[in-house]
C-alpha cells in the first residue's frame, strides 16, 4: 500500500522525510519516483535553461516541442502500429525529429540568412503542420494517447529515474566543459569569435541537448509543459542574483523545490478534495505563481531601499 495515500500537504513530508530517514525509500513508491525524476529534469533544465534565455531562443524549445509530433508519429507507422506505447520507439523518432529541426532551423540562418526567430518560425509551423497532416491522413482510427505531448507523471518507473539521471549527467558535464565559451558567447558572441573561440559549435552542442532534454522530459513532464522548467527558474534565480555562477546555482536548485512543493500539493488535492489534476500542469501553475511572489517581492525591496535613500537625503538636507 503506498505510504502517501490520504496524506494532505503537510503529512506528505512527514511521510517522506520519515521514510528517507529510515532508508525506505530504497523501494520507493510511485510519489518518490516522481520527485525523483521530476527533480533531475529540474536539474537538466535548470542547467541549459539560463544559456538558452541569455540567448534569446526560449520560443526554440516551444518549437521543439511541436515538431517532435513528426518523429512520434513516423516512428509509430515505421512500427507498424503495433505499440502506441512503445516509449523507445517514439523517443528515438522524437529524438531524431528534434535533430532536424536544430539542422534545419541553422541551415536557414545560415545559408538564406533568415533571423533566427523568423527561422524557428518557419521550420516550426512547416514541420507541425507536416505532423498534424500524417496525423490526419494515416492515423484516423488511433486515439494518440495525451501522455506523448502532455506527459504522465503518475505512470512514471525506475527505468525512468535512470533516463532522467543519464539526461542530468550529460546536461552538467556539457555545461561544466563548455562553461567559459557558453558564458562568453551568450554575452557577446562577435567578441567570442574575435578571440577565435568555436561559438559555431558551442551552438550547435547547446541546441543539441536543449532537443535532449526537450524530448526526454516528454514522458514525465510532456513536451508542451518542459518549456516552463526551462524558463521558470531561470526567471525566478535573475531576481535573486544577476551573476551567471550563481543563477546556474540558484536554478536547478529552485526547480526541485517546485517539485518537491508541486508532488505534496498534487497529492493534497487529491487526498482531501478527491481531484486526480496533473502533476505537471500543478508543477507549472506553481512556478508561475513563485515568479509572481519573487516580482512582488523585489518590488517591495527596492521601494523600501528608495524610501531609505530618501530619507537619509532628507536627512543630511
Amino acid at each position: 500500500m503506498n505510504p502517501y495515500w490520504d496524506n494532505d500537504f503537510f503529512t506528505f513530508f512527514s511521510t517522506l522525510f520519515s521514510r528517507l530517514f529510515s532508508f525506505a525509500f530504497l523501494e520507493p513508491t510511485s510519489d518518490e519516483i516522481q520527485i525523483g525524476v521530476l527533480s533531475l529534469i529540474a536539474i537538466s533544465c535548470g542547467l541549459i535553461g539560463p544559456f538558452l534565455v541569455l540567448r534569446k531562443m526560449a520560443m526554440f524549445a516551444n518549437a521543439l516541442s511541436h515538431t517532435v509530433l513528426v518523429g512520434i508519429i513516423v516512428s509509430f507507422l515505421w512500427i507498424g502500429g503495433s505499440s502506441l506505447f512503445d516509449f523507445s520507439h517514439l523517443f528515438i523518432g522524437a529524438l531524431i525529429a528534434s535533430v532536424l529541426t536544430v539542422f534545419l532551423t541553422e541551415g536557414l540562418i545560415q545559408w538564406f540568412h533568415l533571423h533566427e526567430d523568423a527561422s524557428v518560425g518557419l521550420i516550426f509551423t512547416t514541420l507541425f503542420a507536416l505532423g498534424i497532416v500524417l496525423a490526419t491522413v494515416c492515423m484516423r482510427d488511433v486515439h494518440l494517447g495525451i501522455e506523448s505531448v502532455m506527459g504522465n507523471s503518475d505512470a512514471l518507473q525506475l527505468s525512468d529515474l535512470k533516463t532522467s539521471a543519464i539526461l542530468a549527467l550529460m546536461n552538467g558535464l556539457a555545461v561544466l566543459l563548455f562553461y567559459p565559451f557558453l558564458r562568453i558567447s551568450s554575452f557577446d558572441a562577435p567578441f567570442a569569435k574575435c578571440l577565435g573561440l568555436p561559438v559555431r559549435f558551442v551552438h550547435f552542442a547547446l541546441l543539441f541537448f536543449v532537443a535532449m532534454t526537450v524530448v526526454g522530459a516528454f514522458r514525465s513532464v510532456g513536451v508542451l509543459l518542459v518549456l516552463s522548467f526551462l524558463v521558470c527558474p531561470y526567471l525566478i534565480a535573475r531576481l535573486l542574483s544577476d551573476r551567471l555562477g550563481r543563477i546556474l546555482l540558484y536554478t536547478p536548485l529552485i526547480g526541485v523545490v517546485s517539485v518537491f512543493l508541486g508532488v505534496a500539493l498534487s497529492r493534497h488535492i487529491l487526498s482531501v478534495y478527491g481531484l486526480p489534476l496533473s502533476t505537471g500542469g500543478i508543477l507549472v501553475t506553481l512556478m508561475t505563481l513563485l515568479y509572481v511572489l519573487s516580482i512582488a517581492w523585489k518590488s517591495r525591496k527596492f521601494l523600501f531601499t528608495q524610501r531609505m535613500k530618501f530619507a537619509i537625503v532628507e536627512t543630511i538636507n
